[in-house]
């Protein structure tokens, strides 16, 4: 059921109250509490069982609002130019993070992520409540991001999480993720703005980061950082050629389900299933966290991914995802 005014309402006095709400961005469902009340956001720390190293974004209305938890002087003239660019949009950007800011969501680093979210429901809460918002992914740490409502209600108890049902997300992955505290800008955590839109904006190269950054012994910089993550329960693979296809299947000894962008190779098993994935990479990014929940939910013994192309930024972003959600061999 689509969310109302009086959803909204709601939503609104539990966040006052220091309760948490789930609630529609474009990229994925954010599990939100009020950024400056510290209960609140150990709360949402419990309730994912997230570790207390790994940051969080904190979702703001716009500019004026990010200056509540950006130091004074902290909104440098970057920030200024790629909020009017990109905002409300999928760009999280880290600038120093103010006084109040609690050290949880910063997993004690001096900066702040900070973004304002493109969904009129996620705004209607912000400018209701009139104040900043924190909003990992809400779900399960570690596991595949919500991109529906009731990707969402299948996780949490009611009486735990309040969830505004805005629809699916029309992104379907995570921001951008864009450090303005070191010496040149340096995208940490690629998404649907590239690094070379970003570029363009600020006329100045972009550094974007490589390697993964294990968050449960020490404090990351930026949110999705840990080498596995967005990951089903299944042991999930990538391939990219049909041969590896193939080794892949003797391997894993059993029913797979594969996630492919070609014509399903002759001679397939019937005891496989094939799920045809879109080749433009806005679509494919759309459904990939529901299409890795179904196959998750089929409980086969593989789930099988052909590794899209990366040629440019959002098939960039969605080959971090992957990678991270196949699970170590």
């Amino acid at each position: 059921m689509p969310t109302s005014h009086a959803d909204i309402a709601r939503a609104v006095d539990l966040l006052r109250a220091g309760g948490v709400v789930a609630f529609p961005t474009e990229t994925v469902y954010g599990l939100g509490a009020d950024a400056l009340n510290p209960e609140a956001v150990a709360r949402v720390f419990a309730i994912k069982g997230r570790p207390a190293t790994n940051p969080l974004i904190v979702h703001v209305s716009g500019p004026e609002m990010a200056g509540r938890v950006v130091a004074p002087g902290g909104w440098s003239e970057d920030a200024d130019a790629l909020a009017r660019a990109f905002w409300p949009g999928p760009l999280s950007l880290i600038l120093p993070k103010a006084a109040d800011v609690p050290d949880l969501v910063t997993a004690g680093r001096p900066s702040v992520a900070v973004r304002s979210p493109d969904h009129p429901t996620a705004l209607a809460v912000l400018y209701s409540l009139s104040r900043p918002l924190v909003g990992p992914s809400a779900n399960v740490s570690g596991g595949i991001s919500p991109t529906s409502a009731e990707h969402v209600r299948s996780a949490f108890d009611p009486g735990e999480v309040f969830v505004l049902d805005g629809g699916p997300c029309c992104v379907g992955i995570e921001s951008t993720v864009l450090d303005l505290t070191s010496p040149r800008p340096r995208v940490l955590r690629p998404g649907a703005i590239a690094p070379g839109d970003i570029a363009l904006v600020l006329g100045k190269t972009i550094d974007t980061a490589t390697g993964h950054v294990h968050v449960e012994s020490s404090g990351a910089a930026s949110p999705g950082l840990s080498a596995r993550h967005y990951a089903p329960a299944t042991p999930t693979h990538l391939f990219t050629t049909a041969e590896e296809l193939a080794e892949l299947l003797d391997r894993t000894g059993g029913p797979s389900v594969i996630l492919g962008m070609r014509e399903p190779p002759r001679g397939l098993d019937a005891t496989h299933a094939w799920v045809s994935m879109p080749a433009i990479a806005e679509a494919y990014a759309r459904v990939l966290y529901g299409t890795l929940r179904a196959a998750d939910a089929q409980r086969a013994r593989a789930i099988l991914v052909e590794l899209p192309p990366a040629d440019d930024g959002l098939w960039l972003a969605i080959q971090d995802r992957l990678r991270r959600a196949c699970h170590v061999d």
